[in-house]
């Protein structure tokens, strides 16, 4: 990691849905040296985020919803970004842009929802884009489960699950949608668990810096397989195959 992004040290952003394992990724790269914020809470993210909420409503207002599980995200390619939205990106992450001592980074689940304008602030940092079969990601609540919280349009619906199942879907789709930054490394949570030592072998060479090793538990992988609820959408089965979780 001996490339400095445009404006300081490197810069390390963690996408990544609530209950995906993003707090393993962000306390790996804690322990492994890059400052990531001044105020850290139980589960690794900077905060306070309330301005980066509402930068996650500023973004919305141009998200376009064709009905379903279907949205276009084109218009955020290509029109001016809002300069407030900036604004409140920058005041959210300002202990992190202000580092000079090293790399530096953030996670926030939130982040996600905002990742076509992230990318284009931010197109020199280094992205972690962390995925987990949604199967398990949506068996416990996270502030995203009501998208319209965050001024994102969609098809609401009264089902807790199905909630979630959208939700998790949203993030996946502006994740898709979203051009690739130069930098850019996808990892799947259940690798990370089960393969940790070849897959931080992966991370190490994409960030070129030692990574930490830290403890994890096997039994966070597959309790979808126990769970009684709903946790299986006929909208999931794409990414599921895709992804690598439908066998």
């Amino acid at each position: 990691m001996s490339t400095k992004s445009a404006d300081g040290p490197p810069l390390v952003i963690v996408i990544g849905r609530g209950h995906s394992g993003t707090r393993a990724l962000s306390r790996t790269l804690s322990e492994s040296g890059v400052f990531m914020g001044a105020t850290l809470n139980a589960s690794y993210d900077l905060v306070p985020a309330t301005e980066l909420y509402d930068a996650c409503r500023f973004m919305a207002r141009h998200v376009v919803h064709r009905g379903g599980v279907s949205w276009d995200f084109s218009r955020l390619e290509s029109m001016p970004i809002d300069p407030e939205f900036e604004r409140l990106v920058r005041s959210y992450a300002k202990s992190v842009l202000d580092h000079t001592d090293g790399p530096r980074g953030w996670k926030l689940p939130e982040t996600t929802l905002i990742l076509p304008w992230i990318a284009r602030l931010f197109p020199h940092a280094w992205y972690f884009s962390w995925v987990r079969d949604p199967r398990d990601s949506i068996i416990g609540a996270h502030l995203t489960d009501d998208l319209a919280d965050f001024g994102v349009p969609y098809d609401q619906t009264e089902d807790e699950r199905e909630r979630r199942a959208v939700s998790w879907k949203y993030q996946r789709e502006i994740v898709t949608a979203t051009p690739r930054p130069a930098r850019w490394a996808e990892v799947r949570f259940e690798d990370f668990v089960l393969d940790q030592e070849p897959t931080l072998a992966r991370l190490e060479q994409f960030l070129g810096i030692p990574l930490a090793r830290i403890e994890v538990r096997r039994d966070s992988i597959g309790r979808w397989r126990t769970d009684t609820l709903r946790h299986d959408f006929p909208f999931f089965e794409t990414d599921l195959t895709a992804l690598g979780y439908r066998t």
